[in-house]
């Protein structure tokens, strides 16, 4: 039975076991995927270890998603300009292949799941952190008519966006001058994880604008509710945590699962349980 697993610090609440395992299911796979914790400096200890014992493939979670970028021997474009990696996977010569699938789950979410166009439209990425650079390319390669990277530290936001200027039309500033009249807005930011509500002003929506929140849980987040009251459609970012492991999941086993059972079955859970988000 091939194996896999994911490892992170903390990795008790990682849900990829579930939702791999219900892949496994759906597409007749023999493979047995857990968990694995490693300490901060212990990364390439697990992990050689892991493959040691004939594994096939590993999912990266905080905080090790620069060690495996580090790891790979080779790596996909969308793994090397988001400068991370979560997916490792045996190739045939035993080398590993480094890729992020966090930017192609968050695009098939919104494109495929939620039915929100992308090409041609005016989208707004609120933060400049590694949520944020892992999710540029896909983004970009939908061809959006603008990209906008707005956050607290213009600076910041600017030489991210002269990263990806080959790849599109990107532009980037400060929370405080966010152009007016987008019709995506997409919340990358850490302010959900604290309960926070980015400072974004009600201009920056346009008439009939989506707004997307890469955190989820069982309540809509701050940033949900605030674009509610603007008359926004908004979503949690529960979609993408199973786009991007259906990304994974292609990946090692050459098969596409179907996101959407996977999908309706966490969030039945999450309304049970009412956990934490990521």
């Amino acid at each position: 039975m091939d194996k896999y697993a994911v490892i992170g610090n903390p990795i008790k609440q990682s849900m990829s076991p579930v939702i791999h395992s219900a892949f496994a299911r759906e597409t007749s796979q023999d493979l047995e995927y857990g968990k694995l914790f490693a300490e901060v400096d212990g990364f390439k200890t697990v992990v050689d270890e892991f493959f040691a014992g004939g594994a096939k493939g590993l999912n990266v979670t905080a905080p090790f998603k620069l060690d495996a970028f580090e790891y790979a021997h080779e790596l996909t474009e969308r793994a090397r300009t988001a400068g991370a990696v979560n997916t490792l996977a045996r190739q045939p010569d035993g080398t590993f292949l480094g890729d992020n699938t966090d930017g192609p789950g968050l695009v098939s979410d919104i494109r495929d799941h939620l039915g929100w166009a992308i090409a041609g439209k005016k989208v707004l990425v609120l933060g400049a952190g590694g949520a944020t650079r892992g999710t540029l390319l896909p983004l970009l390669n939908e061809k959006p008519a603008l990209l906008h990277i707005a956050n607290r530290t213009a600076s910041k936001a600017q030489h991210l966006a002269e990263d990806f200027v080959a790849y599109g039309s990107i532009s980037a500033g400060g929370l405080g001058e966010v152009p007016e009249g987008f019709d995506l807005i997409i919340n990358a930011s850490a302010a959900s994880l604290s309960g926070e509500l980015p400072p974004l002003s009600p201009r920056a929506l346009a008439d009939g604008c989506r707004a997307y929140d890469m955190v989820y849980g069982a309540q809509p987040t701050p940033f949900m509710h605030w674009a509610t009251g603007l008359g926004a459609e908004v979503s949690d970012g529960l979609g993408m945590l199973v786009g991007q492991a259906a990304e994974a999941f292609v990946l090692w086993r050459g098969v596409r699962p179907s996101v959407e059972p996977v999908l309706a079955m966490l969030r039945d859970d999450l309304r049970r349980k009412q956990p934490d988000t990521p």
